[in-house]
C-alpha cells in the first residue's frame, strides 16, 4: 500500500502543478511610440490577475529589453540561428559577430534567459546526435560566458536530429539542420 502511495504522488505534484499553470493570464507587452524622450518605443504590461512573481517579472520587461540595442548589431540580433559545418561544434567566424551581439545584450541585461538548442543533421545514430546537439550547444555557451555573459542567464539543450527544420535528404536540408538556435525565455532584445 505504502509503494502504491508512493508512486501516485509524482503524479498529484505534477497535477497541482499543471493546474497552476492553466490558471496564470500570459503577458502581453504593449508598445507605444514616443514614450521615451529619444523617441524610442516605450513597453507598458498589464500585470492585473497576475501572481507577484509573474508581474514582477513582466514589470522587468518595461525599457530593459531595449538595452544593449544598437543600429549597428540590430541585424546581428535578428540573428537566432548559428549553423555548422558537418560532424563537426567549432563556430565558424561568420557567426562571431551574431554571438557578440547576443552577448552585449545579455550583459546589458541581466534578468533576460536564453536557451540553447543544439541540433543535427539526420545522419548518424540518434545517441551521437545527441551528443554533438550538446557539444554544439556547450560550444556557443561557452563563447557567450567566455565575452562576460553569467552562466545563469544559459541553458544549453540538445535535440540531436529530433527537430529538422529542413525535411529534404540533401545536402542543403542537412546544412540548415546543422544548428544551434539562440532561444529568448525571458526578456528578448527590442528590434523595432
Amino acid at each position: 500500500m505504502k509503494t502504491m502511495q508512493l508512486m501516485m504522488l509524482p503524479l498529484l505534484a505534477g497535477a497541482l502543478i499543471m493546474t497552476g499553470c492553466a490558471n496564470r493570464k500570459p503577458v502581453t507587452p504593449t508598445i507605444t511610440d514616443g514614450g521615451l524622450s529619444n523617441n524610442t518605443p516605450s513597453i507598458s504590461v498589464d500585470t492585473q490577475g497576475l501572481s507577484e512573481d509573474a508581474a514582477l517579472a513582466a514589470q522587468s520587461l518595461t525599457g530593459a529589453s531595449a538595452k544593449g540595442v544598437t543600429e549597428a548589431n540590430k541585424a546581428f540580433l535578428a540573428k537566432r540561428v548559428v549553423h555548422f559545418d558537418y560532424d563537426s561544434s567549432e563556430l565558424s567566424s561568420t557567426d562571431l559577430q551574431t554571438l557578440q551581439a547576443h552577448a552585449q545584450f545579455l550583459i546589458a541585461n541581466a534578468n533576460s534567459r536564453v536557451a540553447l538548442t543544439g541540433h543535427t543533421d539526420e545522419r548518424g545514430t540518434r545517441e551521437y546526435n545527441m551528443a554533438l546537439g550538446e557539444r554544439r550547444a556547450k560550444a556557443v555557451e561557452s563563447f557567450l560566458v567566455t565575452t562576460g555573459v553569467s552562466p545563469t542567464q544559459l541553458e544549453a539543450v540538445s535535440y540531436g536530429k529530433e527537430m529538422p527544420v529542413a525535411t529534404g535528404h540533401n545536402e542543403a536540408a542537412w546544412k540548415e539542420n546543422r544548428r544551434v538556435e539562440i532561444n529568448y525565455e525571458a526578456v528578448p532584445p527590442l528590434l523595432k
